[in-house]
């Protein structure tokens, strides 16, 4: 039986009291490591993050096909911001320890957008599943990914 000084947590393992930094910090934290970086946080809570991109001509396939590599990046990413949300602070240095993607339709627009949300927090790791979509169509997914974020000593 838990002892009634242990921190209140919720079912996914996160401590009740963790505030999200906002979407403004991280992006700004964004721009001042990652200049390079077409992927924006668009949204953050404590068991959520979505991530967008605007989908740049080097990104289509024949047929103005999304490619596989720029969605796999922005789940990634999504998922790299869940963990800024999870744990209540932008952590830069946490880093990608699994990720595996399913690519379910093919995925045609000019904005890409993924969401993450939490499946369980813990001292050391996050893990999160993704939903990527093209453009408004986010009840039409083109993929579905799972993965662990392992957070820095």
């Amino acid at each position: 039986m838990p002892s009634t000084t242990d921190d209140a947590r919720t079912s996914t393992g996160r401590p009740d009291s963790v505030t999200s930094p906002s979407v403004e910090s991280v992006n700004e934290m964004i721009e001042q490591l990652f200049p390079g970086s077409n992927n924006t946080c668009a949204a953050l809570g404590p068991d959520f993050a979505v991530a967008r991109r605007e989908v740049s001509d080097e990104e289509l396939r024949p047929g103005a096909f999304v490619s596989g590599p720029a969605q796999f990046g922005l789940a990634d990413a999504a998922l790299w911001y869940l963990v800024f949300g999870a744990t209540g602070r932008i952590e830069p240095m946490a880093l990608t320890s699994e990720l595996s993607i399913r690519f379910l339709r093919p995925a045609q627009g000019k904005v890409l957008w993924a969401k993450a949300t939490l499946d369980v927090a813990g001292r050391r790791n996050v893990v999160g599943t993704v939903r990527v979509w093209c453009d408004d169509r986010e009840h039409k997914p083109t993929a579905t990914a799972q993965g662990t974020y392992v957070l820095p000593l």
